[in-house]
């Protein structure tokens, strides 16, 4: 007996408010928040489907939904978000279904339900928030303050750290491009770029009123992207791409009280 194919599920995600960003922009907002349950017409649809004939001349959804954050409109990135299950009504198009076939684009959607917006960033969802709200307030302190101690030093062991690899722990450089690729097959991109824009502001918040140097602010803020793409694919990477994430020889280093 044949199986029948697993039901296909769209996602769609919007700022705290339900309002799509790309409505609001356009100035027709349309609040998925106060269509629970009910077709949603667009308000401005393109005439010659599917062009963009403004930024929002559809509705866009996508079935992976680590790729939700993509091209959305909201900025900067934010936490929360709201993460919403559609289905689209009516005709539907794509721009490229060689290199979109995740996506779908339609002037009618139902709005099915809302539920937990942590898949918008990946698999590892969970771990990521862990990482930026539990772990980089405190390490990004540390992180600055060690480079700010010894700056020479720790730009030798930054570069040696991006370059060259040990028995047991890969290049760091090398391990940014596996997780690149491995966000890409997974279709995470998305979710790592806003996971790492999320780190990254953190880290600026947490250090802004500090007398640390920009340098050491910088290095801060790519240590805690690092780390948080390294919790985004914890279950997949292996324990050598993953500690070159984490930066692991960088904290073994020996620091200098400031």
């Amino acid at each position: 007996m044949a199986r029948k194919p697993k039901p296909v599920t769209w996602y769609m995600a919007t700022p705290a408010d339900g309002i799509i960003e790309l409505s609001r922009q356009a100035r027709t907002p349309v609040n998925l928040a106060d269509h629970v349950g009910q077709v949603i017409d667009h308000p401005n649809p393109c005439a010659a489907k599917w062009f963009d004939e403004s930024r929002f001349s559809y509705f866009r959804m996508v079935k992976r939904v680590g790729e939700v954050l993509e091209d959305t409109g909201i900025w900067p990135s934010v936490w929360p978000v709201r993460l919403w299950i559609v289905e689209p009504v009516g005709d539907v198009g794509n721009w490229s279904h060689q290199h979109y076939s995740y996506r779908l684009l339609s002037h009618q959607i139902r709005v099915l339900e809302e539920t937990d917006p942590w898949p918008a960033l990946g698999a590892g969802g969970r771990e990521v928030l862990d990482v930026i709200h539990e772990q980089i307030p405190e390490r990004a302190l540390r992180w600055a303050a060690d480079w700010d101690a010894d700056p020479q030093g720790m730009e030798e062991r930054r570069r040696n750290w991006r370059l060259c690899g040990t028995r047991d722990i890969g290049r760091g450089e090398w391990a940014q491009a596996v997780a690149d690729m491995t966000s890409y097959s997974r279709r995470e991109s998305a979710a790592q770029h806003w996971a790492e824009q999320l780190a990254t502001g953190t880290v600026e918040q947490i250090l802004a009123a500090t007398d640390f140097s920009q340098d050491a602010v910088d290095y801060a803020r790519s240590r805690a992207a690092e780390l948080t793409v390294a919790a985004q694919h914890q279950t997949r990477l292996s324990p050598y791409v993953l500690d070159a994430l984490r930066g692991v020889r960088l904290d073994a280093a020996p620091t200098i009280a400031a």
